[in-house]
């Protein structure tokens, strides 16, 4: 029996308080089919998606003490893809749901706000989505496994469940506070300037091999030296001593081996410190590889789990009514979320299909809406032998993008460079 109500998960807490008249947390995914896509046939296939991912059909509704997710039937209407992707989700105007679908061409994209699921959820629901669809339009049988889901089944209960409150660890341990350097420009809020580059995967994942550290260390390197970059070019007194940092989010699915279809991931900073000196990339490069080692080492994920689960469940956040702690959530999240780092990389990793489906799809993309603080974000997926990194922005300043492409192609690495600019 599936639930007719979901208390939100640890991680999506945070985000109804911080939603303002023009922002609230989204991010996207899509995919590029061979073909234009038959919305009629869409349409089919996302009742059938959404009804075996049972948090997408769900309602954001406040209650007295927490908002909780109240269940819907159905699905979102299709809507007509955008130049401006990631605008403010306006939940009445959207049947209530919480995620959008549009389509433009051959494209298929899927918008979708954080308070249902992270990027691995997204990508797992769109790869489900995206195999329904090829389903009923061709005819042909899809192996189901991994987070390529079985929409004959209803969602199991490991999948509903908030992975942070089953797997906190039993000590908390807290980060000391440290403002990084902050991109400042000239703000452009009312539209999400988007910068796609388009690398083989595979020179990629070779050079990364050569220094000895993944992709998301090798792209986090190159993203610093870019932020560095911008900081040595606009010279600002009042940050020249703060150190350029970065977000890394992780997906804890792995490390807890947990299926939930929620938000489960975590964050790891990593930064160089400008005041010890110039570093030479290579040496950089280790230094992320080491700094991400430690902040991803299992026992530290679960004890800072436990301490985001601590906030929950002390006595203030539990008999204090939602009114009252709504601007207090609301202000740390601009104090404490942000202004950590300079901007941020998710990277989805590279995207695995079955074969049955590969001939159907030319591409998958992944980027992140708007950010409260940082006006710069940058998010990879890798398909096909491509990597796609797309850089969201609303700021009419696109210094840190050029500086990332321009420091590759400085270093040998082709980069086909896209834009939503006109």
């Amino acid at each position: 029996m599936l639930p007719r109500w979901l208390p939100l998960d640890n991680a999506a807490k945070i985000y109804p308080p911080a939603m303002t008249e023009g922002w609230n947390a989204l991010f996207r995914v899509s995919v590029t089919l061979t073909e234009p896509v038959d919305r009629q046939i869409l349409k089919r296939a996302l009742l059938k998606t959404t009804a075996r991912f049972p948090n997408f059909a769900m309602k954001l509704k406040r209650g007295f003490f927490w908002y909780y997710l109240e269940k819907l039937d159905g699905a979102p209407e299709i809507r007509d893809d955008v130049q401006n992707p990631c605008a403010r989700m306006r939940f009445n105007d959207n049947g209530g749901f919480a995620f959008r679908v549009r389509v433009y061409g051959k494209r298929i994209a899927v918008e979708i706000f954080h308070v249902i699921t992270d990027g691995g959820g997204g990508l797992s629901f769109l790869k489900t989505l995206t195999a329904e669809y090829l389903t009923l339009k061709y005819g042909i049988d899809i192996p189901r496994g991994g987070d390529l889901l079985d929409c004959t089944v209803n969602a199991s209960k490991e999948e509903l469940e908030d992975g942070f409150l089953k797997h906190a660890g039993p000590r908390a341990v807290s980060e000391p506070p440290c403002r990084a350097y902050h991109l400042n420009g000239t703000p452009d809020r009312d539209f999400l300037h988007v910068t796609t580059g388009i690398l083989d995967s595979g020179e990629i994942s070779s050079r990364a091999k050569a220094l000895g550290v993944t992709v998301t260390e090798y792209l986090s390197t190159v993203l610093l030296f870019a932020a560095m970059d911008w900081k040595k070019a606009r010279g600002e007194f009042l940050q020249r001593n703060r150190p350029v940092k970065l977000t890394v989010p992780v997906n804890l699915r792995k490390p807890f081996n947990c299926r939930t279809l929620r938000n489960f991931a975590n964050y790891a900073n990593v930064g160089l410190d400008t005041r010890l000196g110039e570093y030479g990339f290579e040496e950089a490069a280790v230094i992320v590889h080491h700094q991400l080692k430690l902040e991803t080492d299992p026992h530290r994920l679960a004890a800072k789990v436990a301490s985001n689960v601590n906030i929950e469940k002390s006595l203030f956040m539990r008999l204090v009514p939602l009114f009252i702690k709504n601007p207090v959530m609301s202000a740390a999240y601009r104090i404490e979320g942000d202004r950590k780092s300079t901007t941020c990389l998710s990277n989805l990793g590279l995207v695995k299909l079955p074969a049955e489906m590969t001939p159907y799809v030319e591409r998958f993309e992944f980027m992140l809406g708007s950010l409260i603080e940082n006006p710069v974000a940058c998010a990879a997926v890798g398909y096909g032998g491509k990597l796609y990194v797309n850089f969201t922005r609303t700021i009419e300043e696109s210094f840190l993008e050029r500086a990332f492409f321009t420091r590759l192609v400085r270093m040998g690495v082709k980069v086909k460079v896209e834009s939503n600019n006109i």
